[in-house]
């Protein structure tokens, strides 16, 4: 069975014109992951295709191609899903945007795969090839990934062409419930994981002396993440993943965490504002000091990449300053913002649209860097300048000094990553084009700068 797995890809790590190149991109595990899941008796011939590294050959031929989707890139998937299906070829579609508007995208398939696939997209592709295709596989309601499984295909995308092939995940979804977060939405709270061995035996498989975890949030189970960073020590790595500030309560943990390799951390620090976090449902942020994790964490010769939302309901237009302030007087190595985005089927989604404050439904647009909803304490045209504003702030050449003394890292990779964010921050309105008229939205009839209205859920 010849099967192509794609995918899609918005602006931001498009092959032609995104502004992300090599240097800030990983091989990306889903298309790995679902060819590692073929069945072999079906004697497949893969043909894998990362849009952010190369472009879809639309004269592709296969027997079945599978698109994985999250919403900023739905429109492009659906683009590639009418053009393959018009050929004859079918079409299945899955991935965070599927399972949460489900009948949307079986307007746009063949089939399509809800939830998890470890089990659904091995019985599909067998009933294709009996010939029963269902229009719909959903993940089982016992589902778990604490069993058995095939390693990621890694060698059937270029290692060539991104920072690294060395990706790993241990555990799915999360335990907290942040009303802006997909992952509740799609996959509940409850956290999915995979045996500890197994995680050690794919790392050591691969045999890199730096990994990637992608997991969402590493610790959401302390007993299994204190398992699994035990279990790294006698490997020697080092690693970078994602955690919540919550491991500042547990100093057995940091110890851990520093032991087993760690040296680096993605933090959802979210916002400055204690009205906006407990307004987006992540109260627990509250219970820890921000500098004082961030201290803790570099006296352990850990990185920190400081997330931050804007556009929650208790920011005003004086939060971008106060945020870069803070990233700068707490020396966090990598800040990165984003605009606050309600993806559909979130409680942010939901109760917005019962406000009647979101103005635009085009997918492409969901991707972190428009202003697609009417915010609570500015107008839109203030949120999506002073979006820009901050990641120019922040990665000034002199801002960017100040951050990485104060967080004593003097590293190479520290200031090159550095480097690669300030060329984001400065090339950001290019990737946006469109005619929509600025003044037509709610809020505010000011003129606005040609880069910035291209960001104002233009579509």
């Amino acid at each position: 069975m010849r099967i192509a797995l794609i995918s899609p890809k918005g602006p931001l790590y498009r092959h032609r014109g995104g502004i992300f190149k090599k240097s800030l991109r990983y091989q990306p595990l889903t298309l790995t992951t679902l060819a590692s899941l073929v069945p072999p008796e079906l004697d497949p011939d893969f043909q894998l295709i990362d849009e952010g590294i190369e472009d879809v050959p639309l004269d592709l031929q296969a027997d079945v191609i599978g698109l994985t989707v999250i919403t900023g890139t739905a429109p492009r998937a659906y683009e590639l899903a009418a053009h393959f299906r018009a050929r004859g070829i079918p079409v299945v579609l899955g991935g965070p945007h599927v399972t949460l508007q489900p009948e949307e995208a079986q307007q746009h398939a063949d089939a399509i795969c809800v939830g998890y696939a470890e089990d659904s997209w091995p019985q599909l592709l067998r009933d294709l090839q009996n010939g029963q295709l269902q229009p719909t596989y959903r993940q089982a309601a016992d589902f778990t990934l604490d069993r058995p499984l095939p390693f990621p295909r890694r060698e059937l995308l270029p290692a060539a062409s991104y920072l690294t092939q060395a990706v790993f995940e241990a555990t799915r979804s999360c335990a907290h419930s942040c009303e802006f977060c997909v992952a509740p939405a799609a996959w509940g709270r409850k956290q999915f994981q995979k045996p500890v061995g197994h995680v050690i035996d794919d790392i050591r498989r691969v045999g890199a002396r730096r990994i990637i975890f992608i997991d969402l949030n590493l610790i959401s189970d302390k007993r299994y993440a204190k398992e699994l960073f035990s279990a790294l020590i006698p490997l020697g790595i080092q690693w970078f993943g994602l955690s919540t500030v919550l491991l500042a309560h547990d100093p057995e943990l940091l110890d851990l965490l520093a032991r087993s390799g760690c040296k680096g951390l993605l933090l959802g620090l979210e916002t400055v504002s204690a009205d906006s976090l407990q307004g987006a449902g992540k109260r627990f942020n509250g219970s820890v000091e921000y500098k004082k994790v961030i201290a803790d964490l570099h006296a352990l010769k850990i990185g920190v990449q400081g997330c931050f939302v804007f556009g929650l309901d208790g920011d005003t237009p004086s939060v971008f300053d106060e945020t870069v302030q803070f990233a700068v007087d707490a020396g966090i190595d990598l800040p990165r913002f984003s605009v606050a985005t309600p993806f559909p089927g979130t409680p942010l989604f939901r109760r917005l649209d019962a406000e009647g404050r979101i103005f635009h439904r085009d997918w492409s647009l969901y991707d972190g860097q428009h202003v697609v909803f009417q915010p609570a304490g500015m107008t839109p045209l203030q949120l999506a300048e002073g979006h820009e504003r901050a990641w120019k702030q922040v990665y000034s050449l002199r801002n960017t000094v100040r951050r990485l003394w104060r967080a004593r890292n003097f590293q190479f990779l520290a200031f090159t990553a550095n480097l690669g964010y300030r060329f984001y921050a400065h090339n950001l309105h290019r990737y946006y084009n469109c005619d929509w008229p600025i003044n037509a939205m709610p809020g505010f009839a000011l003129p606005a700068t040609p880069q910035v209205k291209d960001r104002i859920a233009c579509g």
